[in-house]
């Protein structure tokens, strides 16, 4: 895997982390966990701009994104409280397969 690919995964990481950060800042009215969803915000924009270096732009925001979503509704499930109802897992499960699919279609 080259070092674009581990940028990209590092980025939709720090997305699911930014996510939580800004579940916890409460509409950005809590100090600490704004300034923490902002430095994960940051973390994620610079890793993905990283992987653009190397991977087009559609499969790296897709892929980016797909890490995003799935992660953030796998973590609101296991740590929120979030439905897991049979629909949502295999819409997660969708997105799965097609960052795969991306992942397996792109050639450096």
């Amino acid at each position: 895997m080259s070092i674009a690919w581990i940028f990209l995964l590092l980025a939709g990481f720090f997305e699911i982390c930014f996510t939580i950060a800004l579940k916890y800042s409460e509409g950005f009215s809590k100090l600490i966990p704004s300034i923490v969803t902002v430095f994960f915000i940051f973390l994620s924009f610079f890793c993905v701009s990283q992987s653009m270096k190397v991977i087009s732009i559609g499969t790296a925001y897709a892929v980016w994104a797909g890490i995003g979503a799935a992660g953030t509704v796998i973590t609101g499930i296991l740590f929120f409280g979030d439905s897991c109802h049979i629909v949502r897992l295999l819409s997660i499960l969708l997105i799965i397969i097609g960052i795969i699919g991306l992942k397996i279609s792109h050639f450096d």
